[in-house]
């Protein structure tokens, strides 16, 4: 390995150790390196798609996102979880309602196993809209917006627009991770904002989590537990998780 790119693993290492970190901070843990240089590495990074820029510094891929790193990643972990998550989900479903499905792995396996029957069905999400593409009974609408490459998803404010006007009869929301006092959390600015104006229109907010997000922290509160109807999770959540479920009337599937 040259100099060039130990000193690129080495950045991308001090990335991923803390999740975001400014230019400066940067500047200061390798201090062997030019600003010049340290630019030019970072812009190279962000085009392999190893970190992502933002203004000021950089984000790991695994915080960027939004659910919790590159889907192409997600959709191959957690299988069984994913599995299960999907089967109990599905017996929540009525044909002739709006749905909205949220962006993400588990959302894209639940996509895939749809009933093929009368739904209006609303996505953010490209996976999701490649899955429902092969029914041929439901309506399906894409939200307008800016693509996320990472995650195949659409967010920002042609996204939050589309949905002001819609009633959802039951949205099907992904999270990055769960955390108290935070609650459900997101990585993303854009995508958090999307996902509370969502909940916002739904009649049931459905919360689909695998036991490993909770207790991890991140950084954009989508909403409080107290604010969902139902979580939906692979049955290893924790106790204090689920005496607070029950605490607040969730029901945990």
């Amino acid at each position: 390995m040259d100099s060039m790119e130990q000193r690129r693993e080495q950045i991308v290492d001090l990335v991923n150790q803390n999740g975001n970190i400014s230019f400066a901070q940067l500047k200061e843990k390798v201090p062997q390196i030019s600003e010049m240089t340290l630019r030019t590495d970072l812009k190279a990074l962000d085009e392999a798609k190893r970190i992502v820029r933002v203004h000021g510094g950089a984000k790991s891929v695994d915080v960027v996102i939004g659910t919790d790193d590159m889907l192409s990643r997600r959709l191959v972990r957690n299988i069984e979880a994913k599995q299960l998550i999907t089967q109990k989900a599905l017996e929540l479903i009525r044909k002739d309602t709006t749905i909205y499905l949220d962006s993400g792995s588990t959302t894209t396996m639940l996509a895939s196993n749809m009933p093929d029957q009368p739904n209006l069905i609303y996505t953010n999400s490209l996976t999701c809209a490649a899955e429902l593409s092969k029914l041929t009974k439901p309506s399906v609408h894409i939200l307008g917006g800016t693509l996320n490459q990472y995650s195949m998803s659409i967010c920002g404010i042609h996204s939050i627009q589309n949905v002001a006007g819609i009633n959802f009869d039951q949205a099907f929301m992904g999270v990055t991770s769960y955390c108290e006092p935070a609650g459900f959390l997101c990585g993303v600015d854009d995508e958090t904002v999307l996902k509370q104006a969502v909940m916002k229109q739904a009649e049931q907010k459905i919360m689909l989590m695998d036991s490993s997000k909770v207790g991890v922290k991140n950084t954009y509160t989508i909403c409080k537990l107290r604010d969902v109807d139902f979580v939906i999770s692979d049955g290893a959540l924790p106790k204090k998780f689920l005496e607070e479920c029950e605490k607040y009337g969730i029901e945990v599937l």
